[in-house]
């Protein structure tokens, strides 16, 4: 009888491709998906450090599964638990201590190792613990995956060296590697054999990425993107995360020049304040991060954006605040994500004096989310009337309809067959709402296609 598996994944979409890794490495030992963790032999929670409260929902979540593993050894059989992430790389001896029941704690660079990781649970009977960054990459040891749908990810870049004060990723993800190139783009047309229409590659700072190329000179992200456009069956292309130091004119002529790659860039700025960029260690400067956007925006025009915001780093003040107002009024992102600052165990910023109270970053992220939300939702409505080519990606809740990407990353709901998912359909958008489209399609024919 087949094992069941089931992984909860939290945080970003780095650990969503590590879930998927993770099962494919599984999968050889006869582990098959299972819907729910009731009906799995085992689960991994692949947890993250970024999001607020991360440790203490990570122990909140294996206090319910406990209870499902005590209810399995009841009735004769038995639940694996894994914590993997980030969670587990900082805090594995923490959750050894305080979860004993958890059979295995593996961090992200490990999680290659899985299956040896299980025997040796299984022939121990306790806990094994996995959190060291192993010398080999990790990468060199993974069977290939396989595409979820039509859009794939492909992790080229891992790892961070910026050391922001708030941020746990360098202490986590340890130092920035970046795969060679001809394993990227082995592994690139492999997906595309395989169904992939559009290919997203990731890193936690994918735009420092320095892959070794076929030859023997050192590739940029911009040079990367140019030669997997250039790969039978891959329709789009986008990268995500990206840090403003890292943005260069290499990568900025791609967007020029490569049409496979999206319209949209997620370009983390964190602030509007000087000062308290300084203090968060980004190494550059409101003023910096507006030329980008301006020679972005120069290379291709109907480019959009998207960040990431912090309110209430310790020490802000009004004047900072607005400093964040002022910035968001004046790029008019597409997309926005906005946090309150959460203290990290370890970084530099949980020890700075000036520590703002909860109530207080509650209303200024309140004065944020106006602005962000606004100029998500103008940004929206300039699409009506327009007709976009859209990836139809997945079934949507209501019979007949479908869910889509447009080339600027919006969410859009349309009526047409599931015969539509996996291709490019042209549509007339007909809606805007906060956060996605609707829209119908524009060429009637490909309805019955």
């Amino acid at each position: 009888m087949a094992k069941k598996l089931f992984v909860r994944t939290y945080g970003c979409q780095m650990n969503v491709y590590d879930s998927a890794r993770m099962a494919d490495v599984l999968a050889p030992l006869g582990y098959a998906p299972a819907e729910t963790p009731e009906a799995a032999d085992m689960v991994i929670l692949n947890t993250c450090h970024i999001r607020e409260k991360a440790s203490e929902k990570t122990f909140s979540e294996l206090g319910r599964l406990n209870l499902i593993k005590q209810d399995k050894r009841a009735a004769g059989s038995d639940l694996t638990l894994a914590v993997a992430g980030c969670v587990a790389q900082a805090e594995g001896g923490e959750i050894l201590r305080r979860a004993p029941y958890v059979d295995i704690v593996v961090g992200p660079q490990s999680y290659h190792q899985l299956p040896e990781l299980v025997a040796r649970a299984a022939r121990a009977g306790g806990q094994v613990l996995a959190t060291d960054f192993p010398a080999e990459p990790k990468f060199d040891h993974l069977p290939d995956g396989a595409p979820q749908g039509p859009i794939a990810f492909l992790s080229v870049q891992e790892g961070c060296d910026k050391f922001c004060t708030f941020c746990v990723v360098p202490y986590t993800r340890g130092s920035e590697y970046s795969r060679p190139v001809s394993a990227i783009v082995a592994e690139a047309k492999r997906l595309a054999s395989q169904g992939a229409v559009e290919i997203a590659l990731l890193g936690q700072n994918v735009n420092a990425f320095h892959g070794e190329g076929p030859d023997g000179k050192t590739w940029g992200l911009g040079r990367l993107l140019r030669e997997i456009a250039r790969i039978d069956g891959v329709e789009r292309l986008r990268y995500t995360t990206s840090h403003p130091r890292d943005l260069d004119d290499e990568l900025i002529a791609a967007h020029r020049d490569e049409a496979k790659l999206m319209p949209f860039l997620h370009l983390p700025v964190q602030s509007g304040s000087d000062r308290i960029l300084a203090a968060m260690n980004r190494r550059h400067t409101a003023a910096d991060y507006l030329r980008l956007v301006e020679k972005l925006r120069s290379a291709r025009s109907d480019l959009a954006l998207s960040s990431d915001f912090i309110v209430g780093f310790p020490g802000e003040t009004e004047a900072d605040v607005q400093a964040t107002l002022d910035l968001a009024e004046a790029v008019g992102f597409a997309q926005a994500y906005s946090f309150k600052y959460s203290p990290r165990p370890g970084t530099p910023a949980a020890l700075m004096d000036g520590q703002i109270a909860e109530d207080e970053k509650s209303r200024r992220l309140g004065r944020l989310h106006e602005v962000l939300e606004r100029h998500q939702l103008a940004f929206n409505r300039r699409m009506v009337g327009r007709r976009l080519d859209v990836l139809a990606e997945r079934p949507g809740r209501k019979p007949g309809q479908l869910i889509g990407r447009t080339p600027y990353l919006q969410s859009i709901h349309f009526d047409g067959a599931e015969r539509l998912i996996g291709r490019m359909v042209s549509l007339e958008v007909t809606a805007a709402h906060g956060i996605s489209l609707s829209g119908q399609v524009a060429v009637m024919e490909e309805v019955a296609a």
